[in-house]
């Protein structure tokens, strides 16, 4: 009896190992709301995504850090960005921003795959430090000037190469597009090798550009307004048991994040910087704010049908089994109210390039139904996120809900899980720090615990932790809030006045880590700066 448990435990050990590694893709939209998806309550069409749910995981309490670039950083690396310096330090002048350079121990995902076996490939934005081909991608459509403009090729190029203007152009489209080239080639010439891609739409973010056949789809949709609609929303997410707790009130004193005055006056006088109820909208700012949400609406719209094209792809090459796709937000939806690029044309069809439109915070507060804030706020709606996880082969579930709070630091992590690769302890010489990102590959089968001690927030002096069900959070220069999100994840309730040993806990433990977050940052040169002496005997893991 013994021997046969012993051949059985060897069997299944075997199995494991032959077991082909999962094809992995990681697909980021850009501003998009909590609530914006259908699976998640929402009432823009997106059926591909809501396909994925309904055939794997919904996450309920995802987070990311509030900024695209910041999170892009936390996907790639597993560390919070500040970690390595992809965000701004508070006190030291020359860290972080959009501009720094990764620690010599923090190289991207892609390095660690590409040892394994993998090919690795990206479509879309970037926002990381370096250029996709020289972090180990083996081909890369990267978006330049589609990113103020969604139907300019100009400043996009594919493996370097610029993107050609045609009359159709529209970057949610180039980016499918290449998505689904890189994949045939793949499949064409490495169809031996799992392949890893890093798939960065720029929808929904702002200028709100989209075509006009999918705008109509949505023209008559948003006359009721953004009350009504987040209040529809809320009620389809208590019915599919996404949230538990009151729809918070919107903010009527919250506005942009950054005040540019001259911007909103060229928007003309049917343009509104504050969520208002709607009934005290004039009939003209009800139909210029109507028409702005259409146009949101149709670039995710869009973008879930090109994301429809690439599941498609994955079929015809016999991939779509064994390929575990995440989908994620790099934050909530945007309260940015700004006129960039080419400028905006108050004349020009909404929607078409020569305008540039921001849904404003009375939408942005609807699409991150039901939570409070925006954007580069770390309260709920601004770090909140809808994660999606599929995967036919690996994901025995169907239609299930998890959880557990888990972090765009976990991706990194639950990866390298997947593909049976584990990190050096040292990167070029350097020892490789502890990394906050923890596996949820076992999540992916039942519902259990993601181990964290605690998340942590910062960014341009929006501060929170995160530690079980207690939630500490401030805005730039305000005052700490405490709210138990084991009940009030819609952060109604302040308990700091009355549970002020709490606050002290969790601040202290906030600025703990911030303190060795910043020993952390300055723990060693640049990525591209060589090894010390004593170590250059040592081969590089990762060039």
């Amino acid at each position: 009896m013994k021997l046969s448990l012993v051949l059985l435990a060897a069997l299944l050990v075997v199995s494991t190992l032959s077991a082909a590694p999962p094809n992995i893709i990681v697909i980021l939209a850009d501003d998009l709301g909590y609530s914006d998806l259908g699976c998640y309550g929402g009432e823009i069409a997106t059926p591909n995504l809501d396909a994925l749910a309904v055939g794997g995981l919904r996450f309920t309490q995802a987070y990311n850090t509030a900024r695209c670039w910041p999170s892009r950083a936390a996907v790639m690396t597993g560390y919070y960005a500040q970690q390595v310096r992809r965000d701004i330090l508070p006190g030291i002048a020359s860290g972080g921003g959009n501009r720094g350079i990764r620690p010599a121990w923090a190289p991207l995902l892609t390095e660690f795959l590409r040892p394994a076996g993998y090919r690795n490939y990206h479509s879309g934005k970037w926002h990381i430090d370096g250029r996709p081909l020289g972090n180990a991608f083996d081909h890369s459509f990267e978006i330049g000037g589609g990113q103020s403009n969604f139907f300019k090729a100009s400043g996009n190029t594919d493996d370097g190469v610029p993107n050609v203007q045609t009359p159709d152009y529209y970057v949610t489209t180039a980016t499918a597009d290449h998505s689904v080239k890189y994949l045939q080639e793949h499949a064409a010439k490495f169809g031996a090798q799992p392949f890893f891609h890093y798939l960065c739409f720029t929808a929904p973010h702002f200028p709100l550009h989209a075509p006009a056949a999918d705008i109509a789809k949505y023209r008559d949709t948003y006359g009721q307004g953004w009350n009504a609609i987040a209040e529809a929303r809320y009620a389809r997410q208590k019915k599919i048991g996404l949230v538990t707790h009151a729809l918070p009130a919107m903010e009527r004193e919250i506005g942009p994040p950054y005040a540019f005055p001259d911007d909103i006056t060229k928007l003309g006088p049917d343009e509104v910087n504050r969520p208002l109820p709607w009934s005290e909208l004039t009939g003209s700012q009800r139909i210029f704010q109507a028409a702005k949400m259409a146009i949101h609406a149709a670039m995710v719209d869009r973008m879930d049908q090109e994301i429809g094209r690439i599941i498609s792809q994955l079929k015809a090459m016999g991939a779509y089994e064994n390929t575990l796709i995440l989908f994620a937000s790099d934050n909530g939806a945007s309260a940015e109210m700004m006129v960039r690029g080419d400028g905006h044309d108050p004349a020009a069809p909404m929607g078409s390039a020569k305008t540039f439109l921001c849904i404003g915070p009375g939408w942005s507060s609807a699409a991150n139904t039901p939570f409070r804030r925006h954007k580069t706020w770390v309260h709920e709606g601004g770090i909140s996120t809808p994660l999606i996880a599929h995967w036919p082969a690996g994901i025995p579930a169907r239609g299930e809900l998890r959880r557990s709070p888990t972090h765009l630091i976990d991706i990194l992590p639950t990866v390298l899980e997947l593909a049976g690769v584990k990190i050096p302890t040292e990167i070029k010489g350097f020892p490789v720090p502890p990394s906050p990102g923890r596996s949820f590959a076992a999540a992916l089968k039942q519902d259990v615990a993601v181990a964290h001690d605690f998340l942590w927030w910062e960014h341009e002096g929006n501060r929170a932790i995160r530690a079980g069900d207690w939630k500490l959070v401030t805005a730039k220069q305000g005052e700490w809030e405490l709210y138990n999100l084991a009940r009030d994840r819609g952060e109604s309730e302040n308990l700091a006045a009355k549970i002020p040993a709490k606050v002290r806990e969790l601040e202290a433990r906030w600025t703990q880590h911030l303190a060795e977050t910043m020993t952390l940052a300055l723990s060693a040169p640049a990525k591209d700066v060589p090894a010390p002496a004593a170590k250059k005997g040592k081969r590089a893991q990762q060039d």
